[in-house]
């Protein structure tokens, strides 16, 4: 997915909130309800071909570079039944299927609400439809074998490859993250990786270097997104009352993400 300047909540608080209608028992189904910030119709950068988008609320991170601290706390979004949104995909899916795409749940942290998630997920394979999953990992113990059984390839989000310069951009721990991937490995899940290039913060070499061998030595990650750091989310920041810590900061230079990326390709794996 800081310090205390970054932060106005502990990255404990709850975490979870969905209720689940009274469905009848022949349903296949429950209809269950989950907080949505914003949904985007004809996505192309969370998976591959053309993408629903749906943007979940609630995180337990507090990511310095985040660009939608909007999405941190899941009653700043709308409630809205898994049904609805089911019967939206519908009318989108000979769309989708048309551009190869597909369903994508992402947020905030989608792992907040599994069983909302789980239900989508579900829902959009009935329809025949790719899923994919964008999450940090933190959460990733709430995704069981079933939960990842309906989803098609997982967007890892690894922000940092030490546990200081981790908890120094996100506020918790590392270890939950690694141990989700390695699990994934294990189940030969397919993988595409994220990280986030920040100047001074996440553009150690050392630490890239290592995290490159770690991604390597998993087998299942596709490609590597290298994303270098902007700040179009920054003025949401104040709009929140919280301070910004990257105030001033600049994206790294083209040949600086370049360099990064060629660690990745180093290790045999396709870094875009």
């Amino acid at each position: 997915m800081t310090s205390s300047a970054a932060r106005s909540t502990s990255a404990t608080e709850p975490v979870q909130e969905v209720t689940q209608s009274e469905a009848p028992e022949a349903a296949a189904a429950p209809c269950v309800k989950g907080w949505v910030h914003s949904l985007e119709t004809g996505g192309t950068l969370d998976g591959p071909g053309l993408r629903y988008v749906l943007f979940l609320s609630g995180c337990p991170l507090r990511c310095c570079y985040c660009h939608n601290p909007d999405t941190w706390h899941m009653r700043k979004g709308k409630l809205q039944s898994s049904e609805d949104i089911a019967a939206e995909i519908a009318s989108f899916a000979p769309f989708l299927k048309r551009g190869r795409g597909g369903v994508t749940l992402t947020g905030g942290e989608p792992l907040v609400q599994p069983e909302f998630c789980r239900a989508i997920l579900r829902a959009s394979k009935d329809l025949g439809l790719h899923t994919a999953l964008d999450t940090s990992g933190f959460l990733g113990a709430r995704a069981d074998d079933a939960f990842l059984e309906d989803v098609d390839l997982v967007l890892l989000d690894i922000k940092a490859f030490s546990e200081a310069t981790y908890r120094n951009v996100t506020g918790v721990r590392l270890r939950p993250t690694l141990d989700f991937a390695e699990r994934l490995s294990a189940m030969k899940k397919p993988v595409w990786l994220r990280y986030v290039l920040v100047p001074d913060f996440t553009d150690n070499t050392t630490e890239i270097e290592a995290l490159a061998r770690y991604v390597a030595d998993l087998k299942n990650v596709e490609r590597v997104d290298v994303l270098p750091y902007h700040d179009l989310g920054a003025y949401k920041w104040p709009r929140l009352d919280k301070a910004y810590r990257l105030a001033g900061t600049q994206p790294p230079k083209l040949e600086e993400t370049e360099r990064v990326r060629n660690i990745f390709r180093a290790r045999g794996l396709l870094a875009t």
